[in-house]
């Protein structure tokens, strides 16, 4: 049975944080809302952890999995990031965006792209997201919640835990979120493009949907 943890949104409490940070550090995988949506997460450099969250989801090593970071020095780690994809990071973070990029020696190599070899990187602007990564000490790797065969995220912490309780370690329960993805750039070619349209507005960043950098 899965562990919930019941926090503030605003203000949650540190010691359930604790809590929850000392089940991810264990190798468990979790459920925490983020400014779009409820997301899985777990230790990036626990491979069981990684296989098991991949489980859930049912996605290969194909499908890429996102590292949520505190802030942008954090994302200079893993990924390589020049002075034009900078300043879009800088307008779009924190904030409901996933930036893909090309990964850094520091990103395991079952968890970045196979052939590509990039990550995506978020920072998202969720206190209760924040909170807990700023307790863990270090990028969380996440997927959206999203069940095998379905294409909504799950927005409510008692139907996660009801549907994963043998799966999951811990949900995080903060109340629902927008229950909408992040809008999706890869800024790894040669001029940025937007993948996925969501919750993030691409003319925050110079851009269209669809379309490259203005």
């Amino acid at each position: 049975m899965s562990q919930l943890f019941e926090v503030h949104p605003e203000n949650p409490q540190p010691r359930l944080l604790k809590q929850a940070a000392q089940i991810l550090h264990a190798g468990g995988v979790a459920a925490i809302p983020t400014d779009s949506s409820y997301a899985l997460v777990c230790h990036l450099d626990d491979k069981a952890a990684v296989e098991q969250l991949r489980r859930i989801r049912q996605v290969d090593e194909k499908h890429h999995l996102t590292l949520l970071c505190r802030d942008l020095s954090e994302l200079a780690s893993y990924a390589r990031v020049d002075n034009r994809q900078y300043r879009i990071l800088k307008v779009g973070t924190p904030g409901p965006y996933t930036f893909i990029l090309e990964a850094t020696k520091e990103v395991p190599r079952r968890v970045s792209h196979p052939s590509r070899r990039t990550i995506g990187l978020r920072v998202p602007a969720h206190r209760v997201a924040q909170q807990l990564l700023e307790v863990f000490g270090a990028p969380l790797l996440a997927t959206t919640l999203i069940p095998p065969g379905e294409k909504q995220p799950l927005n409510d912490a008692h139907e996660i835990r009801e549907r994963f309780q043998k799966a999951l370690a811990a949900v995080v329960d903060a109340g629902a979120c927008p229950a909408e993805p992040t809008t999706v750039v890869d800024l790894s070619g040669d001029e940025p493009a937007v993948m996925r349209v969501g919750r993030g507005d691409p003319g925050r960043l110079g851009l269209s949907a669809g379309a490259e950098a203005d």
